[in-house]
């Protein structure tokens, strides 16, 4: 989905802002677009899982990762903010 605020806004306001569409919101996200490759080793058994799911949703094995990846991180930013 996106990348973690760097001028910090609610997801509610960011959503009105979006919504209202008077403004942009761009400048609330990283637009950092550097790629850095790492080196990550899986179980067979955890591959194939992802092969699987990636062939159901007609992605590459890599979507798949980083999707999962995205959506947990955003889920531990969105559980930090709501403390």
């Amino acid at each position: 989905m996106s990348k973690i605020s760097k001028n910090k806004i609610s997801a509610k306001d960011l959503d009105k802002k979006f919504d209202d569409g008077k403004e942009g919101v761009l400048q609330h996200f990283d637009q950092d677009t550097t790629v850095i490759r790492v080196l990550v080793d899986f179980p067979r058994w955890m591959l194939e899982l992802l092969d699987k799911e990636a062939a159901h949703l007609g992605i590459p094995r890599q979507a798949v990762i980083k999707t999962w990846l995205n959506e947990k991180i955003e889920a531990k930013m969105i559980g930090k903010n709501a403390s």
